[in-house]
């Protein structure tokens, strides 16, 4: 039997840590998934997934301390993912699909499937499909489209972003493209040199190849008819987190990318939910605190941005962190994987409410 008195421990740290959406206990629980099916009679309610290596997901699901079998059935976490025999349970009303493609290169599919503990890795897709798909009367679909090694200042540049100049600690200037600029930056009063890559060549190739899979909706989700792209979850910063003009350009970079996303799937009033980088704390003034501000700024509640009030929220994920860092993927911890899918996932399912 499932022990009676293990509690969401993730859940209940991600709700701490998120001051800006006024979540409760009772909104924060999970209950164990019911196995039926949605409604197909409803639209799918597709949440695309974006970012970088640690939105893949490399929280291990096997072994000893650390992974998601000693977080779940040594520690009590989690209990929504066992049954009361011991099994992973599943989910029939969310899809999880992911694709994946350096630039605009072919589309691999990776997964497609109901949502379950399958594989070897997990992401935060879990903790969001789970929340999402209680909080939604709908068929759920968790689209994750994105590669590791990207940064939102170059490879990930959304459309309309333009090019600027950034002098760095060393008194060098250097002229940073606007969208399709090519290279990535050159030094100002030199001649840019093109590379065979250019500013939002991996946004455009993530955006095409979601798309791709919309297109074919009864391939991804037997049975499904209709879609329309209610949200989108972003995990990334640790490659604009090395950059002194990248960190301190990623706020204006990310309003755009918000937009633009909301632009190109045709969906002005799809949610989205950031999450910082788990080691970065509040108040750093390296790289990735720079990036903890962006993220915290465009959160509606911050108030610097009027639009975004009740449709964009940031998630503060130190707390949420087992340590390590996301240039080494967390050290693989599944726990650090599950509270931040999981934090994402309330925050997505609290706007959500304001529908």
């Amino acid at each position: 039997m499932k022990n009676s008195n293990a509690n969401n421990v993730g859940s209940l740290l991600a709700m701490m840590c998120l001051g800006m959406t006024g979540l409760s206990n009772a909104q924060r629980e999970l209950p164990d998934p019911d196995g039926k099916p949605a409604d197909m009679g409803k639209p799918v309610q597709v949440f695309i997934l974006l970012g970088q290596s640690n939105m893949l997901g490399f929280g291990k699901i096997k072994g000893g301390e650390g992974s998601l079998e000693h977080a779940v059935k040594e520690k009590g976490l989690y209990p929504y993912l066992i049954d009361d025999e011991g099994n992973w349970t599943g989910r029939k009303d969310v899809r999880n699909v992911r694709v994946m493609g350096s630039g605009d290169g072919a589309m691999k599919v990776f997964n497609n499937e109901w949502m379950a503990i399958t594989g070897g890795n997990i992401g935060p897709e879990i903790g969001i499909g789970h929340h999402v798909g209680n909080a939604v009367d709908a068929p759920v679909m968790i689209l994750k489209s994105c590669i590791g090694n990207r940064a939102l200042g170059w490879d990930l540049l959304p459309p309309g972003s333009e090019g600027y100049e950034f002098t760095d600690s060393k008194g060098v200037t250097w002229v940073h493209p606007g969208y399709k600029g090519s290279p990535e930056r050159w030094k100002k009063g030199e001649e840019p040199k093109k590379i065979d890559w250019y500013a939002g060549l991996q946004y455009e190739g993530d955006v095409a190849r979601a798309k791709q899979v919309l297109a074919e909706l009864d391939k991804y989700y037997p049975g499904a008819k209709e879609y329309e792209v209610a949200g989108f979850c972003w995990w990334q910063g640790d490659r604009d987190s090395r950059s002194e003009a990248l960190s301190s350009h990623y706020e204006k970079n990310l309003v755009q990318l918000i937009k633009q996303l909301r632009k190109d799937f045709d969906a002005p009033n799809a949610k989205f939910v950031t999450a910082s980088l788990g080691q970065t704390e509040k108040g750093s003034t390296d790289g990735g605190g720079k990036i903890l501000e962006a993220m915290l700024a465009v959160d509606g509640d911050s108030g610097k941005y009027p639009e975004f009030k009740g449709n964009v929220a940031a998630v503060y994920t130190h707390p949420l962190s087992k340590g390590s860092a996301s240039g080494s993927h967390y050290g693989g911890n599944a726990e650090t994987y599950m509270n931040i899918g999981d934090a994402m996932g309330a925050a997505m399912a609290e706007l959500l409410k304001g529908n």
